[in-house]
């Protein structure tokens, strides 16, 4: 995080040397776009996040109901501990602690595939996204688009992600 605010911050000082050196060549036309906020609001990204979901709905439920069932065997084991013998007992925290493993196991490999699977639909955004942007620049002639994540400040008037996630929209 550190390393991605340096390399900003070293773009943007490069970027008005650039704009310093140049003001005798002409006026500059400078944009910034917030990716975050692009994977966040526009069309394409709310689609693609309903859509995940859905394909995870499945597996959550299933990962509900294991877990329902560790917490009523964990229930049942304290209630009857006093009344069964130590191997009985033995054997029902075995269960329950594969149950457990499982439990986790399942719970770890759904979030691995829920991101691995946000990532492909993300990239195929980002693709359009990169697309609507040149678009904009060849367009409204900008010198220089920067995609930030994040800035302290930047002003609304070189801010073009909101007329990047119009265009995305209309596509």
């Amino acid at each position: 995080m550190k390393q991605t605010l340096l390399l900003v911050n070293v773009l943007i000082v490069m970027v008005f040397a650039v704009v310093g050196f140049s003001v005798v060549a002409g006026d500059i036309k400078i944009g910034v776009v917030n990716t975050d906020k692009i994977l966040r609001e526009s069309i394409p990204a709310i689609k693609a996040q309903n859509k995940i979901d859905q394909e995870f709905i499945s597996r959550d439920e299933q990962n509900k109901k294991m877990a329902a069932r560790a917490k009523m065997l964990q229930q049942q084991l304290e209630q009857d501990s006093l009344t069964i013998t130590d191997s009985e007992r033995r054997e029902r925290e075995r269960k329950l602690a594969s149950l457990s493993r499982e439990y986790q196991r399942a719970q770890r490999q759904m979030r691995e595939d829920f991101s691995e699977r946000q990532n492909d639909e993300y990239s195929l955004i980002l693709e359009k996204t990169n697309i609507a942007i040149e678009r904009i620049a060849k367009e409204e002639k900008y010198d220089l688009i920067l995609q930030l994540q994040d800035s302290v400040y930047r002003s609304e008037r070189i801010d073009i992600t909101d007329q990047v996630i119009k265009e995305l929209a209309d596509q």
